[in-house]
């Protein structure tokens, strides 16, 4: 993997000389696609937690016994036992849910093809503690992971944003943060990454970019409105 290749949370982090010991990543789909992929392929010990068992066995064929992963395949959720989950192309998410991705961007109607049911569990039972870089993208739960996770990481990357979508728990996950001492770093078109304060300095430079950025997903929000109001699209 040359640099061009590696994903923006590691050119980032790279730059600002942060180095974790111990990655983890909820939600996973599919292993090439890993937000913490360069990580993994450094031989850095990795906790990787994915329901979907089409995405399991993908896993475990790329990976095989090369690296030190930790693998989950369970759900995270609020509670322990199971919970139903639909599938739509690469979205998977909890059956309980009125709005993900698919459903507020791909306006995916649900279907009982698409159901199927799997383990879950609460976060604290999968996380040591030593966790210091988290990814976390599970289309809508990622607010069950934050609640009842041990770990502090120093770097955490959540999806809370994309075209329309806004993660339906973004009140808890904002406050969440500030209670804990983080603070917002920067967004991409899904995700925002937040840091320990005092972590390392957050520069002009990165305020002016998270700025920019929040912008540009607001402008594309307000014209994907415009279009869906157009079409007569419901919301």
């Amino acid at each position: 993997m040359n640099a061009a290749e590696n994903k923006l949370i590691y050119r980032r982090l790279s730059q600002k000389g942060f180095k974790p010991s111990h990655v983890a990543e909820v939600g996973v789909y599919l292993p090439e696609t890993s937000n913490i992929l360069d990580y993994i392929k450094q031989g850095i010990r990795t906790t990787l937690v994915e329901a979907d068992p089409r995405y399991v066995a993908a896993i475990r064929e790329y990976f095989g016994d090369k690296y030190p992963i930790t693998l989950h395949p369970v759900a995270v959720f609020d509670s322990e036992g199971t919970i139903e989950l639909m599938n739509r192309a690469a979205s998977t998410f909890a059956s309980i849910l009125e709005s993900s991705p698919a459903l507020v961007n791909d306006a995916y109607k649900k279907q009982d093809a698409d159901k199927f049911t799997v383990p879950a569990k609460r976060f604290d039972s999968l996380d040591d503690g030593t966790i210091d870089l988290l990814s976390i993208d599970i289309e809508g739960c990622e607010w069950y992971v934050l609640k009842h996770m041990i770990s502090r990481p120093a770097v955490i990357s959540v999806e809370t944003h994309g075209k329309r979508y806004i993660n339906p728990f973004i009140n808890e996950i904002t406050q969440w943060m500030e209670d804990n001492g983080y603070e917002l770093w920067y967004k991409d078109s899904s995700d925002s990454v937040y840091i320990r304060r005092g972590l390392f300095p957050v520069t002009a430079a990165d305020r002016r970019n998270l700025l920019f950025s929040e912008w540009l997903l607001a402008w594309k929000r307000f014209k994907a409105n415009v279009k869906d109001a157009l079409l007569g699209r419901n919301q």
